[in-house]
């Protein structure tokens, strides 16, 4: 049974993150109205609120995660059904996370139109926030396959374009542009797919190229795939050097030294999107679990095959975001932005979401003063944790 949360009117936030300034506003009264934020005003010290409304310490744009593959002991690639996708979405709204891509890694063939029908009836049904799907392969690239089963990936064909733009809601494809065929790349663009580099070995012509037709972000950036050489800076440095690029991510402290941390969040802070890359782990009962015949263990928050290769991460939201005040040296306005109003621009929807104003969608991340969530409102629904 989904929980649909229940619906709230106003919520006072004693400090709130805009995503617009770098400073909280204190003592701001939100009214929300048919999902949607109706106004924000300050609350003076001898007036008082409503009753019913929900108070928070730190209230700030609802946190979108545009990479979870699973959670609460479900994984989509396994269960690629509507009721799946909200036991993730329930299991990423622990860590604070209002909205979710929920992702399908390479699998055989064309499995993966299995996800894109889940994630269709999971809009359809309004399970509670749903974006669309991410499909992460499975047209990578063999060099740099990382925990992705190595025999299942293949190029981009036109039945996938075809197959890809029934896609409904917002849609991200993530590919190694070296091995397509760039035509069929302009073609997913056209459509309104969100097409990132991923699992690749491209230099920088290739990467160039994949821009122009229309490629506009990095997947997991520094993690399976090019880095920065003396004479070619890879998909690694263009991400950090092409303004067209945004980049997810992951803020866990294994995925990415600290000093690439502090390095990128100076170059490209507006670029970033904090995700998770969350397994069936996060939030979650189990230690391991089968992916297509390899063994994954959860050891000391790191999961890995056999082999010791990193398979996604057990990472919650507000942990990435307190990583990333910490690890990355920056603000906690920035990697709140980090976490919501920067994947809105990634995905297209900075006209809805990551931002808190009036017109807005009515979706927050509730937080305590030590940034560790408390609940969350999806589009004028709370989740409030117990």
């Amino acid at each position: 049974m989904v929980d649909h949360g229940h619906p709230i009117d106003t919520i006072l936030a004693y400090d709130l993150y805009d995503g617009l300034t770098d400073q909280p506003r204190t003592n701001q009264l939100i009214t929300v109205a048919d999902g949607i934020i109706k106004d924000i005003q300050p609350v003076g010290a001898k007036q008082g609120v409503p009753s019913g409304t929900v108070e928070a310490k730190i209230v700030a744009p609802g946190f979108i995660d545009i990479q979870i593959n699973g959670a609460a002991d479900t994984q989509f690639n396994e269960e690629p059904t509507a009721e799946a996708i909200g036991q993730i979405a329930a299991g990423a709204r622990k860590g604070g996370t209002a909205h979710i891509m929920p992702t399908f890694i390479t699998a055989p063939g064309s499995d993966y139109t299995e996800a894109i029908a889940a994630a269709n009836k999971a809009l359809e049904t309004r399970v509670p926030g749903v974006l669309g799907v991410h499909l992460e392969g499975p047209f990578l690239s063999p060099e740099r396959p990382g925990i992705h089963p190595r025999k299942y990936i293949r190029p981009l064909e036109q039945s996938d374009v075809d197959a890809i733009k029934h896609a409904k809601g917002t849609v991200l494809l993530t590919l190694a542009p070296e091995c397509q065929d760039h035509g069929l790349i302009r073609q997913l663009v056209a459509s309104g797919v969100h097409v990132f580099i991923g699992h690749s070995n491209a230099a920088k012509a290739e990467v160039e190229r994949a821009i122009e037709a229309g490629v506009s972000g990095v997947t997991h950036l520094f993690n399976a795939q090019s880095q920065i050489a003396a004479r070619d800076p890879g998909v690694v440095g263009c991400a950090l050097m092409r303004p067209e690029l945004f980049a997810g991510i992951i803020v866990d402290g294994l995925h990415v030294d600290l000093q690439n941390l502090v390095m990128i969040a100076k170059l490209m802070p507006e670029r970033l999107c904090l995700v998770t890359d969350a397994m069936k782990t996060l939030a979650g009962t189990l230690n391991s679990f089968d992916l297509y015949g390899t063994t994954i263990t959860l050891n000391q928050g790191r999961l890995t095959g056999p082999d010791g290769t990193l398979a996604g991460a057990h990472l919650a939201m507000d942990e990435a975001v307190r990583n990333a005040i910490k690890l990355m040296e920056i603000s906690p306005a920035q990697a709140l932005r980090m976490a919501s109003c920067n994947p809105a621009k990634a995905l297209g929807l900075s006209d809805q979401l990551g931002t808190l104003r009036p017109g807005y969608r009515a979706s927050f991340s509730l937080l305590d003063d030590g940034f560790h969530a408390t609940g969350t409102v999806v589009d004028g629904k709370a989740f409030l944790a117990h």
